[in-house]
């Protein structure tokens, strides 16, 4: 591939984290808010994408004609070909977000099997109200997702004793045992008390944790998203939580935000953080290490890491 050496960072911050650069590149700071600094709209000829703000702003790119290549600081890229447009390629941030999502994958099922969600309620009351609790020791999880996080969750699991059912795109086996296909799930989804889903957003898995798989898990069963939002149905999860028959431990929600009236945030059965699965202490470093590899390999006319569309341009 032709090299590239003209790359705009969204912030001075992450630029400056990310210098010296290798020798020919130049570089501005572009946050798709305001106008382009350091480097000419029509000069630019990749994109460091910002963290954590609407994806509807990546549009932004298209107004820069000769970019060639986006760079996700997220693992997930559903919907930013579409966005910065189909020709432009498009590399994920594929392993940065894996330990700290899969450590909060972890932390969301055991909270809601715990009770800690109802503990945290009851200490703005200051009320002492023992209980049995399920635990996670001994439950049969259900792991919907086998890639980088998938596994990095599975390693985590390892020493809480559970039973571990893994699903993926097709049936196969492993260095670990057994990975049953998708389309498995609703067979198998009344033995699993734990679900732990991961997958990347597509039109196969919107949705995918729908009204009728929801149905056949058994009473009590948690639900844990740390995928995207739309892999599970809003509505139809928030109608089991209410009933009281279901539990769910979530990260991502669809609509995201949720808004402040949706009824699920009130749910005692309901556990939801802010999205936070990739975003601790340990993104930095490993965003920033990333980076710098993606500019020395384009600057040389190498492929980068993690690219997930090729486009037309690069």
């Amino acid at each position: 591939m032709r090299p590239i050496q003209a790359v705009t960072f969204p912030s001075d911050e992450l630029l400056a984290a990310c210098s010296p650069l290798p020798e020919g590149v130049r570089a501005g700071v572009w946050d798709l808010v305001s106008a382009p600094r350091g480097l000419a709209l029509d000069e630019i000829e990749a994109v460091v994408l910002p963290y954590a703000m609407g994806t509807d702003a990546f549009a932004e790119v298209r107004r820069a004609p000769g970019v060639r290549l986006v760079q996700t600081q997220s693992t997930g890229y559903d919907g930013v070909s579409r966005l910065v447009g189909e020709d432009v390629a498009v590399a994920s941030a594929h392993g940065v977000h894996a330990a700290a999502t899969a450590e909060l994958a972890v932390g969301l099922a055991l909270a809601s099997l715990r009770g800690i969600g109802e503990a945290a309620r009851d200490q703005l009351d200051g009320a002492w109200n023992p209980a049995r609790w399920p635990g996670l020791a001994d439950r049969r999880v259900g792991l919907v997702g086998v890639g980088g996080i998938g596994e990095e969750i599975r390693r985590r699991l390892d020493p809480f004793e559970v039973d571990l059912v893994r699903f993926g795109t097709g049936s196969r086996d492993d260095a670990h045992g057994r990975v049953h296909a998708i389309s498995e799930l609703r067979d198998l989804a009344p033995g699993i008390e734990v679900l732990i889903c991961i997958v990347p957003l597509t039109a196969q898995t919107r949705h995918l944790v729908g009204r009728e798989l929801l149905a056949a898990l058994p009473d009590g069963a948690v639900v844990v998203n740390v995928a995207r939002g739309p892999v599970v149905d809003t509505d139809a999860l928030t109608a089991e939580v209410a009933s009281g028959r279901l539990r769910c431990a979530i990260d991502v929600v669809d609509p995201e935000p949720l808004p402040a009236d949706h009824p699920l945030w009130r749910l005692p059965g309901a556990l939801i953080t802010p999205h936070n699965g990739g975003n601790t202490e340990a993104f930095p470093p490993r965003i920033e290490s990333l980076l710098r590899r993606q500019v020395r390999a384009v600057a040389a006319g190498r492929e980068p890491e993690n690219l997930v569309h090729r486009g037309n341009r690069l």
